[in-house]
Formats: structure tokens, sequence, C-alpha cells
């Protein structure tokens, strides 16, 4: 809300206000929800799971690697303390000499996608790329989640269908 309204309402006796000083397209980027007539199509958000290995930049590869093939995954979503995503290490990388370390062998500085970009432009991205994931990040690069192009373009092609089948 607007430093306006914010007085406004602390004027009236409301105790409890907060100015939200990012603004909205802020807080749409951090994937929180907003009201409104749902007429904004589908998001990224829509086909995020928040579900991502993750590990440190002074953990040693071998750890990392059985870590991540324990829990099903091919890659390792490298996180600073506080969660920002600094690199990513991939699953070539699990063949190296097992003592050394993530921050030697990682992927600096990844490509992320955030919440609130519309899904389908991003699907159409990912297929011409062959681009099988990418990582939603906040704008501050804090780790949401990963999306995945099979999730994404099954949620696509499900809406465009229901598009369809509204329209008859």
């Amino acid at each position: 809300m607007s430093p306006r309204a914010a007085c406004r309402l602390e004027q009236l006796g409301f105790e409890r206000v907060y100015d939200y000083v990012g603004g909205i397209a802020d807080w749409k980027a951090a994937g929180l929800r907003v009201e409104g007539d749902g007429k904004q199509g589908l998001r990224v958000a829509d086909a995020t799971t928040g579900d991502a290995h993750t590990c440190d930049v002074g953990e040693k590869v071998g750890e990392v690697r059985d870590r991540a093939r324990a829990a099903g995954w091919e890659t390792c979503v490298v996180v600073a303390v506080d969660g920002v995503v600094v690199g990513r290490l991939r699953s070539p990388a699990w063949d190296t000499e097992a003592s050394a370390m993530v921050g030697e062998l990682m992927e600096p500085g990844p490509s992320t996608v955030r919440p609130d970009a519309a899904l389908e432009p991003l699907v159409r991205r990912m297929r011409k790329k062959s681009t099988p994931q990418v990582l939603v990040t906040t704008p501050e690069g804090t780790l949401i989640g990963v999306l995945f192009f099979e999730d994404a373009d099954r949620l696509v092609g499900t809406d465009a269908s229901q598009g369809a089948d509204e329209g008859a």
C-alpha cells in the first residue's frame, strides 16, 4: 500500500499497518498471493515446485552427490546461508574427485526467473533451447523452487485445451 494510505489507516486507529516499499510488482515477483479477477493467465509460480536439492559452496562434491542421488536429483542448487542462489552443480561434476569442493566446480550465477513471469512464453523458450528446468527466485535472488519443463508444458497444454472447451 502507499505511504499515504498507511498514514491514513494509522490516523483512523489501525495499529498493525505496513507500508510495503517494494510495491505490487515486487510483491508479485516474490511469488506472494494477490487478489483480483484472475485473468492474468498462468504464471511461473503455477508450475513451480518448492522442492530443490541445495548445497553450500563449502561442501565436498562426494557428499553432495550421494545426498542428491539418494533424493533422486541430478543437480544441486548452490545457495548461500541466506538462501540466495550462487551457482548450480550438475551431474557431470559428480564424476570428479569426491573431496573437491562444490565452490570449485559449480557453474556460478545460473539463470533464474521470477514467479510472476508469464508461463507460456517461458515454456516456448525452454522447448526451443531444450532446457529441462529453470530456477525460480525472488527479486533478491532467494531460491523459491524449480520449474520443470515437463510439468510446465503439461500445465500450459491443459490450460490451452480448457480455454478451447470454454469457447465452444
